[in-house]
């Protein structure tokens, strides 16, 4: 469904966008026509197949904030990214990725990330392990043999970079698209990794394949990530004491909350 979905109206507009196809929804976060197509697309096979669920799309949220209070009471829901890193998009690069998640029960149960100028498909079910292309992954970095100080730690937060709270390496960026975020971590290109922003639509497929290959995913306030429970901040790390060693590191020096 992904892959079709972006033939169909993702990559033709890759490098492509015309005027008035890119849209400011509020300063700096910004929208186009191949985000709000892709999700019409998405959110109605998701439908079709599953008239029950709550679908928690962005762009719909967008529109309506009233419905993540029906994704937090929810049963069953899907979540919808259909541009991952827009902004990135827009800029031409190829870090971007359309998202799906399934939530029963209050716990991730499938996910599906498509990057699709890589061609590259990850896929994750509760239980069953994440793979990519096919292929069986786990976390490819052995963190707890590693001193603080030696730690890759990666921040969506601008004002982390370059920074070294409490004896931490100095702070990377992230990929800023948690869609190629998670897969980095997952393949080694980062301990762990930051993020300010938790709306789900960006973190419930990252967070099942992390998971799934063997990593740990918490906020910064000690307690596991939980798809519909809101979050101050989250921390996904190979490994639960990497986790821990990164939250500690924060505690004299919480992260900046306005980006």
């Amino acid at each position: 469904m992904l892959q079709d979905v972006a033939e169909r109206v993702i990559n033709p507009r890759f490098r492509a966008l015309a005027d008035g196809q890119i849209i400011e929804k509020n300063p700096g976060d910004l929208v186009t026509v191949a985000d709000r197509e892709a999700e019409v697309l998405i959110s109605a096979q998701l439908h079709d197949a599953y008239p029950d669920a709550v679908i928690l799309g962005e762009e719909a949220h967008a529109a309506n904030p009233a419905i993540m209070a029906e994704y937090r009471q929810a049963k069953h829901a899907f979540t919808v990214d259909p541009v991952d890193g827009t902004k990135n998009f827009v800029r031409g690069s190829t870090d971007h990725a359309v998202m799906v998640g399934e939530v029963v029960d209050g716990a991730t149960t499938r996910a599906w990330i498509w990057q699709p100028q890589l061609e590259t498909a990850y896929i994750a079910e509760r239980g069953q392990g994440v793979t990519r292309n096919g292929e069986q992954l786990r976390v490819q970095v052995g963190p707890a043999q590693k001193a603080l100080a030696d730690l890759n730690v990666h921040s969506s937060n601008y004002r982390w970079n370059g920074t070294s709270p409490g004896g931490l390496s100095p702070i990377k960026q992230t990929w800023t698209c948690c869609g190629v975020d998670y897969p980095q971590l997952i393949q080694g290109a980062a301990d762990a990794l930051m993020w300010n922003g938790t709306h789900p639509w960006d973190h419930v497929p990252g967070s099942l394949m992390l998971l799934e290959a063997g990593g740990f995913v918490g906020d910064f306030d000690g307690n596991i990530y939980q798809p519909l429970v809101p979050a101050r901040g989250l921390i996904g790390a190979a490994d639960e004491d990497t986790y821990r060693a990164v939250l500690a590191a924060m505690d004299d020096a919480p992260p900046p909350q306005d980006a």
